[in-house]
């Protein structure tokens, strides 16, 4: 499997990435420095996620994800993910 991810810091800033790994074991990681792109901006939490069956997949949606960020179907996708949470 492969998924696609969407991180949050405490400045309610956002990263958008995608790994094999599961998403909780890669928020782990950032949250340890183990990524240059989000090693000082954090502690970040997992606010959003998908899975996919293929490499291909997941990199196309996180492409797609990134293309919205910051506009409304980017708040869209985090505020329809916070409402299931809660």
């Amino acid at each position: 499997m492969f998924y696609i991810y969407i991180l949050q810091n405490r400045e309610g800033k956002h990263y958008i990435g995608f790994s094999g790994k599961d998403p909780e074991e890669r928020t782990s990681e950032h949250n340890q420095a183990k990524s240059r792109w989000t090693r000082y901006k954090g502690p970040w939490r997992l606010v959003y996620s998908e899975a996919f069956e293929t490499k291909q997949e997941a990199f196309l949606r996180e492409r797609q994800i990134k293309s919205f960020k910051g506009g409304k179907a980017f708040k869209a996708l985090i505020q329809k993910n916070t409402d299931k949470q809660s």
